[in-house]
């Protein structure tokens, strides 16, 4: 995991949730964790990581993930093991 992936674990763990960190560096952190990335209908991302399954919805317009996203990201991360 490269520098620029544990500065987004850190932010993805930050309370309160952070509202501008940028969804494709989520999603390059989860690659870089080990989770399997697949693509659903529409906007939609499969991700699975030590047994743990999700299913998250790419923003859009904007390009950043919402706070809600993100809990639901460190959520996931949690329930796979992974922590900062």
């Amino acid at each position: 995991m490269t520098t620029r992936h544990q500065r987004t674990l850190v932010r993805v763990f930050e309370t309160p949730e952070r509202p501008d960190i940028a969804w494709r560096d989520i999603e390059a952190l989860l690659s870089a964790v080990g989770a399997e990335l697949s693509e659903g209908r529409g906007s939609r991302i499969r991700v699975a990581l030590n047994g743990v399954r999700a299913v998250f919805h790419r923003p859009h317009p904007r390009k950043e993930a919402d706070k809600g996203m993100v809990k639901s990201v460190r959520r996931f991360l949690t329930e796979a093991g992974v922590k900062p």
